[in-house]
């Protein structure tokens, strides 16, 4: 499985970063973690709403959602998958490889097919045919900056795999506002997103 950037292969000033990047994560997962799932909830459907009137979402044809880790109070998008596929948007989840741990996004007809393959996460099954083009990514976080960078599990998952697809996809950290930071320090690895969503703003990174 591939991991983030080893320390060797990073400037000083970028191993600094990831030290306290990784410090923060610890920090907010043990919030999240502690947070009410009822209060989690609320916030989540506070952002669907944001997202349901955002203008990328409205005029996609293609969008990948991801589903919630509910045990990690994640937040919750299955109400915006239920909406958009009403709308015949057509919804792609992210899926890694056993074999090379490279990560892409798989087309969903039926949220139900998912299943848990280890990662922690519901999955598209492995004969889901593969999204070529989207118009939206819609990018979980465990921190976010007004600036568009975020704090994910640390693995590069999405810094890896956006860049197949954005430029021209539309990228959108969603995270809930205690999640928003000042500033979120960042290497030369991180992929900055062009939208932050949260319960209680929308803010243009671009």
């Amino acid at each position: 499985m591939k991991d983030a950037p080893h320390s060797h292969e990073l400037a000083p000033d970028d191993f600094i970063r990831l030290k306290v990047k990784a410090e923060l994560r610890k920090r907010l997962r043990g919030v999240r973690r502690t947070t009410p799932a009822e209060a989690c909830a609320e916030r989540s459907r506070a952002i669907v709403a944001r997202l349901l009137a955002h203008e990328a979402i409205a005029s996609a044809k293609a969008v990948a959602l991801f589903w919630p880790i509910e045990a990690r109070h994640e937040v919750d998008l299955r109400p915006l998958d239920a909406t958009l596929r009403a709308r015949g948007v057509a919804l792609a989840y992210p899926a890694i490889d056993p074999e090379s741990g490279d990560m892409t996004f798989r087309l969903v007809s039926d949220p139900a097919a998912m299943d848990e393959a280890g990662y922690g996460f519901s999955e598209p099954a492995a004969g889901s045919k593969e999204a070529t083009a989207l118009d939206v990514i819609v990018v979980p976080a465990i921190g976010a900056d007004p600036t568009g960078h975020r704090i994910g599990y640390g693995a590069g998952y999405y810094d890896r795999t956006i860049p197949k697809f954005s430029p021209p996809a539309t990228t959108i950290i969603v995270a809930y506002d205690w999640q928003l930071l000042a500033e979120v320090p960042h290497t030369t690895h991180d992929v900055r997103c062009h939208w932050v969503v949260t319960d209680a703003r929308v803010l243009d990174a671009r």
